[in-house]
């Protein structure tokens, strides 16, 4: 059995075992759903032993049970480990030079500004309030939104639900009343992701 020597061995180790486990799953023309249901687990938890983000699957006892899901031996699985092309070696990088696990950073998005010219919707926001939005993020429950209109114009509301047919807001008053919106009305919904009180 694969025992673990370095984080990036086991965890090249564990991506060879997990391909593995998904070609003999596929050969059972099985999906990860079928595979798991047979003893008793979920797709996703079967999923993650193939993307080989489960340690468990070094274990000879755990190599039985999903084998076994799959009319396989450990040793089938085993084959196939070793049938898989070698990795190839990386590259000596020496003192600082050496970055380690370097991820890359998250898109920067979009974000846009809308000053209320109203209270319509005091206390959340007074007039004067500069609201900060993400187009392409959609809102919470009660979460500040900004709808952009058929027309073209911008309103700033409380999210409360959608649907098909209608988006349901609150704002456009001191009560706070409910406010329904049919759907072909309204071109864009983004979440308020900043206020910024004047």
């Amino acid at each position: 059995m694969a025992r673990f020597t370095s984080d990036d061995d086991a965890g090249t180790e564990g991506r060879a075992l997990g391909e593995a486990l998904s070609a003999l799953r596929r050969e059972r023309g099985l999906s990860q759903a079928e595979a798991g249901a047979r003893i008793g687990m979920t797709s996703q938890g079967w999923g993650l032993y193939e993307a080989g983000k489960r340690p468990g699957l070094f274990r000879p006892d755990v190599q039985r049970r999903l084998t076994g899901a799959l009319d396989a031996t450990p040793e089938d699985l085993a084959l196939l480990v070793g049938a898989a092309p070698a990795p190839s070696p990386k590259p000596a990088v020496e003192g600082l030079q050496a970055r380690g696990r370097a991820f890359e950073a998250a898109p920067v998005a979009e974000r846009r500004r809308m000053q209320l010219s109203s209270d319509d919707l005091a206390p959340w926001a007074a007039a004067g309030t500069v609201l900060e939005y993400a187009p392409g993020r959609w809102p919470r429950r009660d979460q500040g939104c900004v709808i952009e209109m058929d027309d073209g114009s911008l309103r700033a509301r409380l999210y409360v639900r959608s649907d098909e047919a209608e988006l349901v807001v609150r704002g456009a008053g001191a009560l706070l009343t409910i406010e329904r919106i049919p759907r072909e009305r309204a071109r864009t919904v983004a979440a308020v992701v900043a206020r910024l009180d004047e």
